[in-house]
């Protein structure tokens, strides 16, 4: 059996560790990047510029849409309110035409609002608008119209 022989540094040492920076390759020299950085910053701008034209001009046109469209919208949400309003007079008279005396609009022949002239408009409450409805449409609108 051989004898064992420890690992040794080679005959004249290791080489000598290089320590010293070695610079990375420069592509591009300070006033290059200066330039690059320019032009790039000038091209964002006209890109900019030229979005920024298209995005105001479509901007204006819906703002116009939106003028002309509101009084429009605005009026079918008062008809159908109205229209909500007189199904339930009519329902109210559908539903008490049994009970003697009774007239659409008063209780128990008495006005609602005794201080207000009869030609004057009164909103009624939430529930009101939606006592005929069917419950689902008074839940999921009620909190909406409280808050608006």
């Amino acid at each position: 059996m051989a004898a064992p022989t420890q690992d040794l540094p080679p005959k004249g040492g290791y080489e000598a560790i290089n320590f010293r920076r070695i610079p990375a390759r420069t592509l591009f020299s300070g006033s290059q990047m200066f330039a690059g950085f320019s032009l790039m910053t000038a091209v964002a701008g006209y890109l900019y510029y030229r979005t920024y034209k298209k995005i105001r001009i479509e901007e204006i046109e819906m703002r116009s849409a939106t003028l002309a469209l509101e009084p429009l919208l605005l009026a079918e949400r008062d008809r159908t309110f109205l229209k909500q309003l007189r199904q339930n007079r009519d329902e109210e008279e559908k539903l008490m035409a049994g009970v003697e005396g009774w007239e659409v609009g008063k209780h128990y022949g008495e006005p609602i609002y005794k201080t207000v002239p009869s030609d004057r408009f009164i909103d009624p409450i939430v529930q009101e608008y939606y006592a005929h409805g069917p419950t689902r449409s008074f839940t999921r609108h009620s909190l909406f119209s409280l808050w608006s």
